[in-house]
């Protein structure tokens, strides 16, 4: 709709002016939405997927699925931010992942979604463009001071929530008759390893070795650990959200730290001049080619490709390595992917990789209050270190979030929860760094003082 046509609605609305067949048009276009995806738009993506579905055949290729993924991930997460009470606590985020997961199980999704879902997300592995994008934008729209400080700080926090985590969840473990061996490696280990990929798997293939069982069981008691401990940090992030909107003194909105006059101050570069469709494109070939460099990387040192990329980026933020322009673009195209992509992406990570039954066989009364106790004690001790040495503790408690959090979909889901999508670098500091750490030196410990 142009400048001109707004101006005449806005002049119509005030004067009263009959409206058109063609303006209620645009203004149910405009006001009527689930999600992102205006109301009539989102009926006809229903039916055209529903007819695709009745055929017997609903193609996996891209262009299809960003309509299933959008039509069904904007439902999930509208229900969940229509819930009572729940619907500010990260219930979007959840719903858009576990409902997923729940229709698969009890197949109330057609079989032809769920093909196709899972074919297109472990076919075009699209959550790690969409990672790469969300840090590498947040990265180059950062103030550079503000992440030069944030950096240099977030692992006190993080290193004392562990540490204290750990402890009250070896006490809650113990208290409740637990063997302590049980608690520690096969609960609380697992909730802080970094997710699946880069967590789980690895960890169960050392209790394979070190153990003598199969893998496979290992990672069937492993998972709904995971699992349930992102779900757990997911509902915080959500809580921590709403106390920062009540208490605002304690929140930077998505940034860490504070400026010297002790107020949030801009977190963001501040860029001046119109966004071209060159730079726009630029950004996110920047994006790319730097998670290109992490698998470099990865391949060369074994540095999870993600850890390479958001150091990388870093590198280029901190020697000014790319214009003012082309860091704008990054912005734009970090802004688009965190609106318009984490629900469907969220949607499809239920559908391929999140085993309902495994989920609910996790949740015995034991396992809940290990686990509830375990990521309350983290969060709150980055929450109290993290305001202890200058930092915004509403925004170090939801980085502390992420350190049980499912990996980069865990990461996505806590973030968007929280409502704090540019805190997504050092979300991945959290999870794949202090993931990695933890492992290695939890099998560590199990090689040489238990078996």
């Amino acid at each position: 709709m142009s400048t001109t046509d707004d101006s005449y609605l806005i002049t119509a609305e005030k004067q009263g002016v009959h409206k058109t067949a063609r303006e209620k048009w645009w203004h149910v276009l405009d006001t009527y939405k689930i999600g992102i995806i205006p109301l009539p738009f989102f009926i006809l993506a229903g039916v055209l997927i529903l007819l695709d579905c009745l055929s017997g055949k609903l193609p996996s290729d891209i262009v299809v699925m960003v309509a299933t993924l959008a039509f069904f991930g904007f439902a999930c997460g509208e229900f969940g931010k229509r819930l009572p009470l729940v619907g500010k606590l990260g219930a979007a985020a959840i719903c858009a992942t576990f409902i997923p997961s729940a229709m698969v199980h009890y197949g109330w999704l057609p079989d032809v979604v769920v093909e196709s879902t899972t074919k297109f997300y472990k076919s075009t592995n699209i959550l790690y463009l969409y990672i790469c994008c969300i840090i590498v934008g947040s990265i180059m729209s950062m103030n550079r001071q503000v992440m030069i400080q944030g950096f240099l700080r977030i692992f006190i926090p993080m290193l004392c929530g562990e540490i204290v985590g750990m402890l009250v969840g070896m006490g809650v473990g113990m208290a409740l008759g637990l063997p302590p061996f049980q608690t520690f490696f096969f609960l609380i280990l697992p909730m802080m390893a970094g997710g699946v990929g880069e967590g789980a798997i690895p960890l169960s293939m050392g209790y394979a070795t070190l153990l003598h069982m199969e893998q496979g069981v290992a990672l069937g008691r492993i998972l709904p650990i995971v699992m349930l401990g992102s779900l757990t940090a997911i509902v915080l992030a959500g809580v921590l959200n709403q106390i920062g909107k009540r208490y605002p003194h304690l929140t930077g909105e998505g940034t860490l730290m504070p400026t010297k006059d002790g107020s949030i101050g801009n977190s963001v570069e501040e860029f001046t001049g119109k966004i071209t469709v060159n730079a726009l494109a630029c950004g996110a070939l920047l994006a790319i080619l730097l998670y290109m460099v992490g698998m470099l990387g990865q391949r060369l040192i074994g540095l999870p490709a993600p850890v390479g990329m958001l150091f990388a980026a870093v590198a280029v933020k901190l020697v000014h390595g790319v214009s003012p322009t082309i860091q704008h673009g990054s912005m734009v195209v970090y802004k688009f992917f965190r609106t318009a992509v984490t629900y469907p992406i969220l949607f499809a990570v239920g559908v391929a990789i999140t085993p309902w039954q495994e989920l609910i066989d996790a949740f015995t009364v034991q396992n809940l209050l290990v686990i509830i106790s375990t990521v309350c004690a983290l969060v709150g001790t980055g929450f109290l270190v993290g305001k202890k040495i200058g930092m915004h503790p509403i925004d170090v408690a939801i980085v502390s979030c992420c350190q049980s959090g499912q990996g980069g979909t865990g990461d996505v889901a806590i973030l968007t929860s929280g409502n704090r999508m540019p805190l997504m670098p050092f979300a991945q500091i959290a999870t794949r760094i202090g993931g990695a750490i933890n492992v290695t030196v939890g099998l560590l410990v199990l090689a040489k003082f238990f078996v």
